[in-house]
């Protein structure tokens, strides 16, 4: 019988949570502010593809590098530096005359926000058992469901887009504020609880859930994994040698690319293609978001009790449901019932993926694994929409619902390639 460990401090926890409100902010702010923007400063709508890849080149580079650097440099004092560059960066979205200083601030609020992202992931997945993982994904969808109504209320009183951006920065310099006072807790990483009996180590890749009798799923084989003391040093070169790193990261890149094109372009498709107003657009927009955060509430409970083998493969086919709904030309009612489908069930799917990565790649590989996992899905948050956006603007915004219904299929058959690999585990 494993022992019970302690529960994770309330303290630490409720800073993990305010600091996924803090990166989701950002994100829903662009949706219902881009167009506003595009006529500021004269660019064409498909010219939100520069600042998304703006962003992703410093998010890539920073949460991969924060991924071998973690041990290092200690998670009280990433959070806390990146916390504050985000908040210069949206700083400079506010004060900015051209687009081109847009740009740049949207590396540096990439080199923040992917920091923050790997380095709270990192420690969460050892730290934190699958409801309060589940539950720290759900703040990002609460905050990326403000942002919209945060940048809707500031246009709606007649205000510049500006006031959106620059509100957000002021709550990342409040939070930057508090993970500084905070280092020293940080430094202890407390295990989650481990479920008996372990995990089969011949368990195949994606049968996440199905490793572990019990409700708790593999959730064990993380806690264990990635308890500092149970780690060996490995060379880098030995965990890019894993196919199971490079699965995982596919994986990840094609969910974040339909989480993120639908809160993008869902204003866009309800005002222009479904004949909403801007103000219930926007409201439509916070709901996808909600609908993101609420599921991940409901489902870090349900994953406790089902397992997350069985949570992720029905997340993923609600998914794909969902996305049929907003592609079918039909009333605007059932494309807003679609995107909230979509919200519902991708909630659970990126942060159960994360929690159980020392399942899939071993111990040793776990921290860089999700360094690598989350930099990589900043390319699938970039490209992949941006390349939606090219569509668009060449054929219809109906385009959206038609490219979410095929990233959704890839995403399930990429999952179930990935769950009958056998898994070559180290550490």
């Amino acid at each position: 019988m494993s022992t019970p460990h302690a529960r994770p401090r309330s303290a630490l926890l409720l800073l993990a949570y305010l600091a996924f409100v803090s990166l989701g902010l950002p994100d829903g702010l662009i949706g219902v502010g881009w167009p506003s923007m595009s006529n500021d400063f004269g660019v064409p709508t498909a010219a939100v593809g520069l600042v998304l890849t703006a962003g992703t080149a410093g998010y890539l580079t920073s949460s991969v590098l924060a991924g071998f650097t973690l041990a290092r440099l200690g998670v009280g004092w990433l959070l806390a530096g990146s916390t504050l560059l985000a908040a210069l960066a949206l700083t400079g979205y506010t004060v900015s005359p051209v687009l081109a200083v847009v740009i740049g601030s949207a590396v540096v609020l990439g080199l923040g926000s992917g920091a923050i992202d790997s380095g709270l992931n990192a420690y969460a997945a050892g730290a934190f058992g699958p409801r309060h993982m589940n539950w720290m994904h759900a703040f990002f969808g609460l905050g990326v469901a403000i942002g919209p109504l945060i940048m809707t209320g500031a246009l709606g009183a007649g205000l510049s887009w500006r006031w959106g951006y620059g509100i957000v920065a002021a709550a990342q310099l409040a939070l930057a504020t508090a993970f500084a006072l905070s280092v020293r807790a940080w430094r202890q990483r407390t295990p989650a609880p481990v479920p008996d009996p372990p995990a089969d180590p011949a368990a195949p890749v994606g049968a996440v859930g199905d490793a572990v009798s019990g409700p708790v799923g593999s959730v064990g084989v993380v806690a264990e994994a990635v308890t500092p003391n149970a780690v060996r040093p490995v060379p880098v070169r030995e965990t890019l040698r894993l196919p199971a790193v490079w699965l995982g990261a596919l994986a990840f890149a094609v969910y974040v690319a339909i989480e993120v094109a639908a809160g993008l372009w869902a204003f866009l498709l309800l005002t222009e293609g479904r004949g909403l107003t801007d103000a219930a657009a926007g409201l439509c927009v916070s709901a996808y978001w909600g609908s993101l955060f609420v599921g991940r509430v409901v489902q870090g409970v349900v994953a406790e009790r089902l397992g997350a083998g069985r949570v992720l493969r029905a997340s993923l086919v609600g998914m794909a449901g969902g996305a049929a709904l907003i592609a079918v030309p039909a009333p605007a009612w059932l494309a807003v019932a679609g995107l909230v489908v979509v919200g519902f069930s991708a909630a659970p799917v990126f942060p159960l993926l994360t929690l159980t990565t020392a399942e899939r790649v071993g111990a040793a590989h776990a921290d860089r694994t999700i360094g690598l996992q989350i930099g990589t899905s900043a390319l699938g948050a970039s490209l992949v929409p941006a390349g939606i956006g090219v569509l668009m603007s060449h054929t219809s915004v109906q385009a959206l619902g038609s490219g979410l219904l095929v990233l959704a299929v890839a995403l399930i058959v990429l999952h179930a390639a990935a769950s009958r690999r056998p898994a070559r585990v180290t550490g």
